[in-house]
C-alpha cells in the first residue's frame, strides 16, 4: 500500500510541476498555461478555446497574474490535452517551488507612458528563468511606468520602467508645462529656467513627455525591487538600488538576486521570509556588488 501511495505523489508533484493542478474534484485537473508578459497570439487563444470545449466545461479561468487556467481536464487527457495545445503553440505552465510566469502591463511598445519595452524584457526574463528550480515560488513583474499598472512591488522581484532625465536649457521656452507635470515637486521655475531637485525626482519621465520642445531628455532605465509578498503575510518590495541604465546590469543583479535566495532560503520560504530571518545587510553588499559589475 505504501508503495502505491509514494507512487502517486511523486505523479502529481511531477504533474504540478508541468502546470497541472489537482482538483477539489477527484480525477481532475486544472491546467495552467504559460503566457509571457500578459501577451497571447490568436491562434494560441483558438485553441484554448477548442481544448476547453473539448476536454474542459468550455470555460478558462483567468488568474490574478495573466496566467490562463483550463479546469476540468480528466487525468487520461492529459497526454491528448498537452499534444493539442502544442499544435496552437501553447505551453503549459508551472507551479510549485520554481520561477513563475513573468508579467508584464502593455509598456512603451504601445502605452504612451510607457518608459521600456516591458513585453520585449519579459520574454528575456522568461527565456532566463522560467521554471527555474528554487526552495520556493519566486515570481517577477514588468511594469512600463511609475503608474505602475502592473503593482511591481508585490512581486519577488519587479521592475518598472524609469528615466534619468536631463535638461536643456537653450531648448526651454518656460512655458512651465513640465513643472505641473512634475507629481513630486521636483521642478520649479526660478529666473525664467527650470531647476531640478534630485533628491525628489523619481525618474517618472513626464516632465519628458509632456515638454512641447524636447527641452528634457530622457534615457530610459529600470527601478527595482526586491522582496514584494502578497500572500499570507504582506511585504511592499523594496528599491535597494539606484535607477539601472542597461540591461547587461540589469541582469547581473537578477542573476544575483536569485543566486543569494537559492543558497541561502530554506525549502518553503519566500524572498521576502529568507531576508527577514538572514538579515538584508548580506543580500545589499551582493545586489550592490552585481551592480557595480
Amino acid at each position: 500500500g505504501e508503495q502505491k501511495m509514494a507512487e502517486k505523489k511523486t505523479d502529481y508533484s511531477a504533474l504540478k510541476k508541468g502546470g497541472f493542478m489537482r482538483q477539489k474534484q477527484k480525477g481532475y485537473f486544472s491546467l495552467r498555461l504559460q503566457v509571457v508578459g500578459g501577451n497571447l497570439t490568436a491562434e494560441n487563444i483558438r485553441t484554448v478555446s477548442e481544448v476547453a470545449d473539448q476536454y474542459g466545461k468550455g470555460y478558462v479561468h483567468m488568474t490574478s497574474r495573466q496566467g490562463i487556467e483550463i479546469p476540468f481536464i480528466r487525468f487520461e487527457d492529459i497526454d491528448e490535452v498537452k499534444e493539442k495545445l502544442a499544435e496552437g503553440g501553447v505551453k503549459p505552465g508551472v507551479c510549485g517551488p520554481r520561477v513563475r510566469t513573468v508579467t508584464a502591463c502593455q509598456g512603451a511598445a504601445v502605452c504612451p507612458s510607457g518608459c521600456i519595452d516591458t513585453y520585449e524584457l519579459a520574454k528575456e526574463l522568461d527565456a532566463h528563468y522560467f521554471g527555474k528550480e528554487l526552495p520556493h515560488k519566486f515570481k517577477f513583474g514588468v511594469t512600463g511606468c511609475q503608474n505602475n499598472c502592473l503593482k511591481a512591488e508585490e512581486n519577488d522581484l519587479g521592475i518598472k520602467g524609469g528615466m534619468v532625465v536631463n535638461y536643456k536649457e537653450d531648448a526651454c521656452i518656460q512655458c512651465g508645462v513640465c513643472v505641473k507635470a512634475c507629481r513630486e515637486q521636483a521642478l520649479s521655475m526660478k529666473e525664467g529656467k527650470v531647476v531640478i531637485d534630485r533628491e525628489k525626482c523619481n525618474h517618472c519621465g513626464r516632465c519628458v513627455k509632456s515638454c512641447p520642445t524636447d527641452a528634457w531628455e530622457g534615457e530610459s532605465g529600470y527601478l527595482v525591487s526586491f522582496g514584494g509578498l502578497f500572500g499570507n503575510r504582506i511585504y511592499q518590495g523594496e528599491q535597494l538600488l539606484p535607477i539601472i541604465r542597461d540591461k547587461e546590469t540589469l541582469f547581473r543583479v537578477t542573476d544575483a538576486a536569485i543566486e543569494y535566495f537559492e543558497k541561502n532560503a530554506n525549502s518553503g520560504e519566500r524572498f521576502r521570509l529568507m531576508l527577514q530571518r538572514v538579515g538584508e545587510e548580506e543580500f545589499r553588499k551582493a545586489i550592490t556588488e552585481a551592480y557595480h559589475g
